[in-house]
Formats: structure tokens, sequence, C-alpha cells
């Protein structure tokens, strides 16, 4: 049997999560997602600003004390921490691991997503790239100002990874499912075509990738029943065989697994539910069979799939001009009216400055209908109403004017004001993605172990 435990979902997720499954109970792997499309842009702006960062730097903070514990169990951690700089963040792990006095450990780098340069070749692009969906926009324009464009890889290369003895695998864009298929794949011997056994794997890791998403966090059933919230045990999936699972987490622990909770993740991001596409096959979720085994303990079996498709989404970053966003708070009585007529009043005065220089608008009353783009009716009047004012535009100084009249609202617009302590909201570089397919067969992973 192996037992896989989801220790994070995202870049920012709860930082005791890695800490709490190494040490409330046995465990076999432990994955770690950081990775978003977002966060991926995040992190090629840091490092266009300093080339030694774009990895999530908090692997290292929140993991790095575990690794002498992680060697004494000899529990295995997949992370996708490496962003665009995998090898920087498997250098900082070791330089880490010295510092506590672990040597000889393994720790794989994987790489291989980054395909800019076969995009955007001086001679011409060396790597065909269609669009995801729909009409691709002004492919010239984006070309010209792309800054990353990262393949999804599949769990091939992190397998190689552990064959090699690599006790921790560190990679950069990989498929957030290939977390967790890698084990299996590597525990169980699959063939790389048996591809019902790939699913049920890729199923497994859709459960884990949202962390306590599936194991009573974001509860939508009845959030007010999940148990010790305080403490809430991230799911662990323990498999005995390639064709069954069964959801659980650790019995200290907090939170709930139920067949609710794990449905929930279950519907998370899939599209098609007949066709999910990731790099390591196409998983049909209609055919997914979950039993509630015991209390915490959800099997997972009858899962079916296809073969892999034969191209991998990329996801390309490129600079959208600047962005400014800032808020301020009007309080009753009329606080709704008083953020509305506040918000247009930011928008004339800025736009008599700068013109017609903005791309976009965004103006929100948070607190009456904000969240669904709609106007709330309420029958009492709101005791306070949150003004959130953003906007883009290719020019940097037409932001730094919307910061300069917003903060001017507070003597100049309508009474009440408060909330805006911040001060005036500065300029940020925007980063778009516009996500396209390669062929699979020209994107070449690379494996690479390194020891402290």
């Amino acid at each position: 049997m192996i037992r896989i435990a989801s220790g994070q979902a995202f870049w920012g997720d709860w930082s005791q999560a890695p800490e709490l499954q190494v040490r409330s109970g046995d465990i076999d792997y432990l994955i770690l997602d950081y990775l978003a499309e977002v966060t991926i842009a995040i992190l090629d702006k840091q490092r266009q600003r300093d080339p030694t960062t774009g990895y999530a730097r908090h692997f290292i903070s929140d993991f790095g004390d575990l690794i002498p514990e992680i060697a004494d169990k000899e529990i295995r951690v997949i992370a996708s921490a490496g962003g665009v700089n995998a090898r920087g963040c498997a250098e900082a792990l070791l330089v880490k691991a010295r510092e506590l006095g672990v040597t000889g450990l393994k720790v794989g780098v994987v790489e291989g997503d980054d395909v800019l340069g076969s995009l955007l070749g001086e001679s011409g692009p060396a790597l065909a790239c269609s669009p995801l969906e729909g009409d691709s926009p002004d492919w010239d324009g984006i070309a010209s100002k792309m800054t990353s464009a990262r393949v999804y890889l599949g769990a091939a290369p992190v397998v190689e990874a552990l064959r090699q003895g690599a006790q921790v695998v560190i990679t950069g864009r990989v498929t957030d499912t290939a977390l967790a298929v890698a084990p299996v794949l590597h525990e169980f011997d699959l063939a790389a075509d048996d591809w019902n056994a790939l699913s049920l794997a890729t199923v497994v890791g859709h459960i884990l990738e949202c962390g306590a998403q599936s194991s009573g966090g974001n509860y939508l059933e009845n959030w007010r029943s999940v148990p010790n919230a305080e403490y809430i045990g991230f799911p662990i999936a323990e498999m005995h065989a390639p064709d069954c699972a069964v959801i659980t987490k650790h019995e200290s622990l907090g939170g709930l697994v139920t067949v609710g909770s794990v449905k929930e993740q279950l519907l998370y991001e899939i599209g098609d539910p007949r066709s999910y596409l990731t790099a390591d096959c196409v998983a049909d979720f209609t055919s997914i069979q979950l039993r509630q085994e015991a209390p915490n303990r959800v099997e997972v079996t009858g899962v079916t799939g296809r073969p892999a498709p034969e191209t991998l989404k990329v996801s390309c970053v490129y600079d959208a001009g600047w962005k400014v966003s800032g808020q301020i708070t009007y309080c009753w009585p009329e606080a709704l009216s008083k953020a509305r007529v506040a918000g247009e009043l930011v928008r004339k005065r800025t736009e008599r400055k700068c013109g017609d220089r903005f791309d976009e608008w965004c103006i929100e009353t948070i607190g009456a209908g904000a969240c669904h783009r709609t106007i709330q009716e309420v029958g009492e009047e709101p005791h306070e109403v949150v003004l959130r004012v953003s906007a883009r535009s290719s020019d940097r100084s037409a932001c730094e004017e919307l910061g300069r009249q917003l903060v001017g609202l507070v003597l100049t617009g309508p009474p009440g004001a408060t909330g805006y302590a911040g001060g005036r909201p500065r300029p940020s570089q925007l980063r778009a993605i516009w996500s396209g397919l390669v062929p699979r067969d020209e994107v070449k992973p690379r494996v690479e172990v390194l020891t402290s």
C-alpha cells in the first residue's frame, strides 16, 4: 500500500499543512502544488527583477525544517515549487538541508517546460503553437511582449527522477494531477498505456490537488458541521492497487472526508466530465464510483480513460500594461449612494485629465452586489459599503493619476469616507495569459538529481 498526502494546494496555502501531514501519521509521499497560471505570471515578474528568484520561496521556509524528519521517515516529496526556476529552488533546498546537518539528500530537478525560446526563435518559431480555444488574438502583438511560455508536463519526468533515487522532486510547470500520478506509476510499475489505471490516478490527483477542499475546507454542503477546523486535516489517498483508492485523512486532525466533500472537489475546474484532458491520459469523470467505506474514508473505483492527447497545453505570459486598484469605505447613512457617486467622480475626473488612455474600468460597490456583478436590492440600507476602483492602461502615468484622484475623494467627494489609511494606490505591471497547444513529441523534459 502507498499513502499519498496532499500538503499544499497553491502558493499561499496554509503553512502548517506540510508539518501536520508529516507529524500526524504515516505517509509515503507528500505532494505540494504551488502553481496556478497567475502564479507563473507573478514568479516570472519576480525573476525578471532578480534572476535568483522565480520559485515559491515559502516552500523553503514552510517545508525546509522538516527535511531531517523527511529523511528519517523516508518520505518522498514531490513539489511544483520550482515555478520558473526549478533549479534555483532545488539549490536553495540543498543549502537548507546542509544547514540542518542533512547530507546525502537527493533532490530531483524537472525542467524542459520552458519553451519561450522555441516559440520566439530569431529565424522564426521552431515550435508550432495553436490557440487553445476560439480565435487566436494578435499573435504578433503578444509575441513581442511575451515574457514566459511554459508547457504543462506530465508525470513521466517525475517518475524518472524517482527512479534515479530522488527523495525530493522539484518541478516547474507540470499538470496538477501529475504530482499524484507519478507515485502511482512508480510504485505499481504501470504500463505507459494502462489508460484506466492512469485515469484513476489522475482522479486521485484531482481530488488531492486543492488540499483541504476535499476534506472539509470551502465546504458548501454544511460548512458548520466541519469538526476541529482549526487543525483541518488535508486529504490522503491510500492505494493497495492501481484500480482502487481510498480518500482519507489523519485521524487526529480535524475536517471531514465524505462522498459530498469529495464530489465538490471533483466538480472543480473539469470542463467536459467525459474528457478530462491531461498530459498523461483523458479521464472519464462520469465513470467514477464513490462509496463511503467508513467515517472519513471514501472509496474511489470504476474510473475509465483513453489515450493521452497528442498535444500539450502551453501557458504564455505577456506584458499587458499597467493596472491600479484602490478602495475607500463609505458609512451610513446612504452608504451605497455615496459609494456609487464617488466611483463616478473618480472616473470622470481621471478621464478629464487623461482622456481615453484607459483600456478597462471596474467600479465595484462591495457589500451591495459586487461579487455577482449585479445591484443588490436590500430591504435595509447597508451600514457600510466599500468602493473599489480599478483600471487598466498601457500608460503608467494614467494609473498614477487615478490613484491621486481616488485619495482626493476624502475631502472632495461624499461625506463619511474612511478606510483609506493605506494611502494612494500605486500602479503595478500587469501580466496577461494566453493558452495554446504544442505537439507533445517536440517537448523534451530534462531530469537531473542533485545531492546535498
